[in-house]
């Protein structure tokens, strides 16, 4: 009787533990929010797409650069002073950051999450990484772009 008995616990548990990690899966967290913003930005920073890039940002950021401004700067930049048509980038994985703000001049975020991006580049000056901390915040229900200026 006993082995009867153990056979359906098994298979709760089995059910609840399936239920659990599907659930852990197929919900996204904040981080995965984060890693996903910081991808999708610089995926469309190296496919020289800076119109789009343009819009992931968080409102502070469309505060310094305007738009066609921002276009105009990434593409001189990066595509005539470093010769370069693409890069290729890693992230970090995102961390939890409290209180933190762009500038001194700005209000602070209450949460952020920041993501360590560094870009490899073979430019007409050689192999050169850039790397740069990114921060990510949610600003009414979209996870936007923020860079330090601290």
């Amino acid at each position: 009787m006993k082995h009867r008995a153990s056979f359906p616990i098994v298979i709760i548990v089995a059910f609840f533990s399936l239920t659990c990690l599907l659930l852990v899966m197929l919900v996204p967290s904040e981080t995965r929010h984060a890693k996903h913003a910081v991808d999708s930005f610089y995926s469309h920073e190296q496919r020289g797409d800076f119109s789009d890039s343009w819009e992931l940002f968080h409102p502070l950021m469309k505060k310094k650069f305007s738009k066609g401004d921002y276009i105009e700067d990434r593409a001189h930049v990066f595509m005539s002073h470093f010769g370069v048509e693409t890069f290729d980038y890693s992230l970090t994985k995102p961390k939890k950051v409290e209180d933190w703000r762009m500038s001194e001049e700005e209000e602070f975020v209450d949460v952020v999450y920041k993501v360590t991006v560094t870009q490899k580049y073979q430019s007409k000056y050689g192999r050169m990484n850039l790397v740069q901390d990114v921060y990510v915040a949610e600003e009414d229900g979209e996870w936007l772009v923020i860079w330090d200026y601290q």
